[in-house]
């Protein structure tokens, strides 16, 4: 029998890629979209410029390219019920990568002046509406195993949810922790619950 082939670990090309994707996040949270520049990205990168250029064709093309390529990362949906852990985890989970370094730069990117551009706009759109839809089958669920009232609006749900949480780390400033994200949960639930 033969055996399976090793998995290879990734070429150069990956790295290179991952490596100035990661760069230009880390440069647009750092500088704002008006001043990144694509020799700034490189340098942090390090590669040459003509590394960058080869791969995308302008600062707007690769930083449309970061984006999306973290937009899709995932946070963690739960599934186990019943509606009260799994909103907390699932606050907990929007709560650890928003705090996490790709988080904060993917946030600080989305709402930076970057947010001008309309492919930034598209991916910006693109990353709250698929993180709101995502969670929205949590609170169908509990809907259907009547822990929640009928006819309570699954997005209405996580948008209290995570509002709190996004209020602490774009408006106030304030920390925002496990605690924040079990006390999201918390309210969300007893909104929900009184609704009807």
């Amino acid at each position: 029998m033969d055996e399976p082939a090793a998995r290879r670990p990734p070429g150069r090309g990956a790295r290179v890629r991952a490596a100035v994707l990661g760069a230009a996040l880390a440069e647009l949270a750092e500088v704002g979209y008006d001043a990144l520049t694509v020799e700034a990205v490189a340098r942090r990168a390090g590669v040459h410029k003509t590394t960058v250029y080869r791969r995308w064709a302008d600062r707007a093309d690769l930083v449309v390219d970061a984006l999306t390529e973290h937009v899709d990362l995932d946070v963690a949906v739960p599934a186990a019920g019943p509606i009260e852990d799994d909103l907390r985890a699932y606050a907990r989970s929007v709560v650890a990568w928003l705090t996490a370094p790709t988080g904060r730069a993917v946030l600080a990117a989305l709402l930076s002046d970057a947010a001008r551009v309309p492919e930034v706009a598209e991916v910006k759109q693109r990353f709250f509406t698929a993180r709101m839809r995502r969670a929205e089958p949590l609170v169908a669920r509990a809907v259907a195993r009547g822990e929640l009232p009928a006819g309570t609006e699954p997005g209405d749900v996580v948008r209290a949810l995570v509002a709190p949480i996004y209020l602490r780390l774009v408006i106030t400033g304030e920390p925002v922790d496990d605690t924040t994200a079990d006390a999201a949960a918390r309210d969300a639930i007893v909104l929900a619950r009184s609704a009807r």
